[in-house]
């Protein structure tokens, strides 16, 4: 004789099954049929699903976030004396009391925290594909585009912003090299330029070269350079004047990316 198991979701019922299906495997019955009712919405459908459960005596187990469908859902099965287990209520129940706080009750809670992670995985790779000027082309994919001279933090503030989901490219601006044309055919306020002081950037570059074993007068490290690197990056800002600046200067980079933000809200909302 089968034994049937209804799986009701207002989603797409993955987790009770995953449950369901863990549970099952610590017994050795083969004759047992599981059935899965996923995104159901509407009180016509639990409807249908308690008819159709009463002529298959079957078990209900269900995870329905919302309130209001998972009550319904509780009530008819007792009305009609069906055997119903609520895999997600209780714990919510229990959060609830713990946090101090209502849950959202959004079908899909689950599937909508995947969608951020891949969102912010995407973000990461588009970080590390763009960085230090590489691909120029995709700067008008990019949500935002830092600029300035080499060890101003582009890189770091990069992976930062991109861990949060923002696309971000960085273009290195270096004496003697024209910025990619790119730079300036896209959205000009998704721009961000990062500027240093001479002794910051001098001590900076300094211990980057003791770090590589390179000599102390590497003119990447000579401060008559740095200062020459520092005013032609600031011609380059005076020219873009819708570019916002930003002094990294013994900045954390969280600092610099807060500061950012503000910038980017200021911008958006004029």
């Amino acid at each position: 004789m089968s034994i049937k198991v209804f799986i009701v979701s207002d989603s797409t019922g993955d987790t009770a099954d995953k449950v369901v299906t863990a549970a099952l495997r610590q017994f050795d019955e083969q004759g047992i049929i599981t059935e899965i009712f996923s995104r159901v919405r509407t009180d016509d459908e639990i409807e249908s699903i308690i008819d159709r459960a009463v002529d298959a005596n079957a078990l209900v187990v269900h995870t329905m976030v919302d309130a209001q469908k998972r009550g319904l859902l509780q009530h008819r099965c007792s009305e009609v004396d069906l055997d119903e287990l609520d895999l997600i209520g209780p714990l919510m129940g229990k959060l609830a009391s713990h946090l101090g706080a209502e849950a959202k009750a959004e079908p899909g809670g689950l599937y909508s925290v995947n969608a951020e992670y891949f969102r912010r995985i995407e973000a990461v790779e588009f970080a590390v594909k763009n960085d230090d000027g590489q691909h120029p082309r995709n700067l008008r994919k990019a949500d935002i585009v830092l600029v300035g001279i080499s060890r101003t933090s582009k890189t770091p503030l990069s992976t930062y912003l991109a861990q949060r989901g923002y696309k971000v490219a960085n273009v290195p601006l270096v004496m003697g090299i024209e910025p990619p044309r790119e730079l300036f055919k896209i959205d000009q306020e998704k721009i961000f330029a990062l500027s240093i002081d001479a002794p910051a950037l001098f001590r900076i570059r300094q211990s980057r070269l003791q770090s590589l074993g390179m000599p102390a007068d590497t003119a990447y490290g000579v401060q008559d350079h740095i200062i020459k690197e520092i005013e032609y990056a600031k011609q380059i800002f005076e020219a873009n004047p819708h570019w916002p600046q930003i002094d990294v200067t013994d900045r954390a980079i969280e600092e610099t990316a807060a500061e950012l933000f503000s910038l980017r809200k200021k911008t958006s909302a004029t």
